[in-house]
């Protein structure tokens, strides 16, 4: 077996690890919620993407379970060939109801969703305009696309502008704008109702990956766009956040778009239909979601991030501006945020440092989130437990 391959991952690694970038994976004993089971002790959970709570919910555990014993633990088939079930029709259809859109397609991740929009839709006669912090998924979902590329500096308008109409003089059959909705790592909602005026004066096509906006953000919890009130072309998802937090992706667009991808997206044709359990799972979700204690639960996660971002930045702490329930706490350094995660969970916290190549290099932080499951007393606590963190390791 040779050698210099295995010599040179060793290497790596441990170049990664000298400059503080290893990721460590912890084991969670329990289900997922606002305090959790860590190394054999309980502490409280502030990193995860469970928004409304719904991940360790009674309710959509025994949805998840009811689904299975009526359909087995899966297909063991993709889609077209024998693994389309009632259930994943009854799940197409309850997500495109609930987001106001004709119809949509599941895939087995929400990664997969973005890996599958482009290619079949765009080709070498058309242009994707890409905000500059979009998500991996929707990177390299371009770059499977033979579409010519732009990109703009994220919610910067003049730039899109700009992009916009080079893609026009380059004559471009169809332009689509691609964007998070609410941007991952920085919690930053996207400016669709600019976006949308300049598409419509440039004739471009709208794309928004709502994974971190779907069942929290605007009416209904139905997403950015909603948030905005604005009408868009293609919106991509997950089941894997608020909605459920288990996992599995999808595509809302018209009928005739989702019909289409039905018969060219690869990730749809070539992987598994999703677990009966996830799908049972997800629809009592939306159920959930989209009702008066969907608004009730919106409502604490909103009034839990105000809580917790005035008390950070009262401490002293670096935190990028917004409403999203995604708060970073800027630290620059990859090592201390590593460190300063550590000393959290030794404090009673988890949380997670976030270094190069999640962000750029540079801009290290630890990326809080807050959960209509987490009470205020959590939230003290955690602020308390940051503010003895950061003042030994000199963050504050």
């Amino acid at each position: 077996m040779p050698t210099a391959f295995h010599d040179r991952v060793s290497t790596e690694l441990a170049d990664i690890d000298s400059q503080g970038l290893t990721k460590p994976e912890r084991v969670i004993a329990s289900r997922q919620g606002p305090v959790i089971e860590v190394g054999g002790r309980k502490v409280l959970n502030f990193c995860a993407n469970n928004y409304l709570g719904l991940a360790g919910d009674d309710r959509i555990v025994e949805a998840a379970r009811a689904a299975t014993a009526r359909r087995g633990a899966g297909t063991a088939s993709v889609r077209f060939i024998c693994g389309t079930q009632d259930i994943h029709k009854e799940l197409e259809a309850q997500v495109a109801a609930y987001l106001g859109f004709e119809d949509a397609i599941l895939f087995a991740a929400a990664f997969d969703a973005n890996g599958g929009l482009f290619e079949p839709l765009f080709g070498e006669a058309d242009a994707i305009v890409s905000d500059s912090l979009n998500h991996a998924s929707i990177i390299d979902g371009v770059r499977l696309c033979k579409a010519k590329r732009y990109r703009f500096a994220t919610s910067d308008m003049d730039d899109l502008e700009t992009q916009l109409k080079a893609a026009r003089a380059a004559g471009a059959r169809d332009i689509v704008i691609a964007t998070d909705g609410a941007f991952s790592m920085d919690g930053y909602i996207a400016k669709l109702k600019d976006i949308r005026a300049l598409a419509d004066r440039y004739d471009a096509l709208i794309m928004v990956d709502d994974c971190h906006a779907t069942g929290f953000l605007g009416p209904q919890g139905r997403g950015s766009f909603a948030h905005h009130g604005v009408e868009i072309d293609f919106l991509t998802g997950t089941f894997g956040k608020a909605l459920g937090g288990a996992m599995g992706g999808f595509i809302c667009a018209t009928s005739a778009v989702v019909q289409l991808l039905k018969q060219r997206a690869r990730p749809y044709l070539f992987s598994n239909a999703l677990a009966p359990a996830v799908c049972g799972a997800s629809m009592e979700a939306i159920r959930i979601a989209q009702g008066a204690e969907g608004d009730a639960l919106r409502g604490q996660l909103t009034a839990n991030a105000q809580r917790y971002r005035a008390a950070m930045t009262e401490a002293g702490f670096d935190l990028l501006p917004g409403e999203h329930p995604i708060i970073p706490v800027m630290l620059g350094d990859a090592k201390l945020a590593q460190d300063l995660a550590a000393r959290m969970l030794e404090l009673g916290v988890y949380v997670i440092g976030f270094s190069f190549p999640v962000v750029p290099r540079g801009a290290a932080r630890i990326r809080t989130q807050m959960s209509a499951a987490h009470t205020f007393d959590h939230i003290d606590q955690t602020v308390a437990a940051f503010k003895q963190a950061g003042k030994e390791l000199g963050v504050i």
